[in-house]
């Protein structure tokens, strides 16, 4: 009797465990069914889907869904592959960041049925009136890198001289600035014509920036340029809240977009030049303080805190990074210092007239074995005049490592000496 009633038991839950299992299996069926609306194909959904698939592929047991051995193998170095790629483009890796885009273009494209009506719920490409300044903008960007790869930033500057002192509304003095007009008219005289895969393409771009990017300057990071910096002009959080109890007219022209926030600082440094990108932005503060909490994370630091307010570090192209954040300073900001080999000659640096007298007395000051002590501002090229034969000695004493001016210089006696700032 005893035996029957435990039989009876065990059958009991194995009925219950089965039961349970078709029912979960008959849910993950219905939520694998993408439901359509109005806001299905807009970036939010988007980037809610992709993020949801990711973490799907990285996180899923290979050993419950019976793959052959071959199979099994080729699907576990497949989902070591992504991860790795996931935690690689976040350091400025451009071939795991191509992987990580090339992979979310399959989902939209292969899962999530993305084609030529829908794309443009995402970003209006048959519209031009109702694109913003960043739209156009890496429309732009996108289609010149298809011709120019990374000098394409470089192209669009020197094509349409943007580069050049000019005054703007409201300011006394000229200054290097693109601004939202000039975008529009560079759009408008190019008149593109774009094709499905460069409309997903744009798209694809726009989800992974603020998904696992650096937001606004993600592709402007990588393009050749002298360097880009976030969260360096502006007014900070701190100083609106303070301002909303006492001058209401100002804090008006805050919400309007009048007077610039940190958030809305982003510059280039371009031929030596600080030019500020006044038709971008990060949006909102929290969105540069995820960029900044992310983009000196290679070779892991050191946790930036409240304690410990900065961090200068390199990135995995070799960009020297500085990060700063608050209390250390008013707004978290970042500097993120680029290196050109090709650009690093002297005839390069510098244009000035009477150029050739100023080189070819670098050149026998150094044939001379004097000793020659180079300062100057940030961005100036001081590291970049390492010039002369084989016999000079150079001697680099910055704050960290400057692995760019050994592959400028491969065969010269360089050594990087590292110091600590004691804040």
């Amino acid at each position: 009797m005893l035996n029957i009633l435990l039989i009876a038991i065990v059958v009991l839950i194995a009925l219950a465990l089965l039961f349970n299992f078709i029912k979960k299996r008959k849910n993950e069926e219905k939520e694998d069914v993408l439901q359509v609306d109005d806001k299905t194909y807009t970036l939010d959904k988007m980037i809610e889907f992709v993020k949801k698939r990711l973490d799907e592929i990285t996180k899923i047991n290979l050993y419950d869904i019976g793959l052959s051995e071959e199979e099994l193998k080729r699907r576990k170095n497949k989902k070591y592959e992504l991860k790795k790629a996931l935690k690689g483009c976040t350091y400025g890796d451009v071939n795991d960041k191509k992987y990580v885009k090339e992979l979310i273009y399959d989902l939209l494209y292969k899962e999530y049925g993305v084609n030529e009506t829908n794309v443009s719920k995402a970003i209006p490409f048959d519209v031009p009136s109702l694109l913003t300044a960043q739209d156009k903008f890496e429309i732009i960007l996108y289609m010149y890198k298809q011709e120019f790869g990374y000098e394409a930033l470089s192209e669009i500057i020197k094509k349409y001289d943007l580069a050049q002192l000019k005054y703007i509304e409201g300011e006394a003095k000229p200054c290097y600035v693109i601004t939202e007009d000039e975008v529009n008219d560079i759009y408008e005289k190019e008149n593109f014509v774009l094709a499905l895969e460069d409309k997903i393409n744009i798209v694809v771009q726009r989800i992974y920036q603020k998904y696992k990017g650096y937001s606004s300057i993600d592709e402007i990071r990588d393009m050749n340029i002298d360097g880009i910096s976030g969260g360096v002009s502006g007014l900070p959080e701190s100083f609106l809240s303070q301002v909303a109890q006492t001058d209401g007219d100002y804090l008006s022209q805050i919400a309007e977009h009048k007077v610039p926030r940190a958030c809305d600082s982003i510059w280039i440094m371009y031929a030596g030049k600080s030019i500020r990108l006044a038709f971008l932005s990060f949006g909102t503060e929290a969105e540069l303080k995820r960029v900044c909490q992310n983009i000196y994370k290679y070779n892991n630091p050191g946790q930036l805190s409240d304690t410990n307010g900065y961090k200068i570090n390199e990135m995995k192209d070799g960009s020297r990074v500085v990060v700063v954040r608050p209390s250390m300073s008013e707004t978290w900001a970042f500097f993120v210092r680029k290196f050109d080999v090709k650009r690093a000659t002297l005839e390069q640096i510098v244009r000035f007239p009477g150029k050739e007298e100023a080189i070819e007395l670098l050149k026998f000051l150094v044939k001379g074995a004097r000793i020659i002590s180079l300062t100057g501002e940030q961005g100036c090229r001081k590291d970049n005049n390492a010039y002369g034969d084989d016999r000079k000695h150079i001697r680099n004493h910055e704050p960290s490592y400057h692995r760019d001016s050994v592959r400028a210089s491969l065969k010269k006696n360089i050594s990087n000496k590292k110091y600590i700032i004691n804040a």
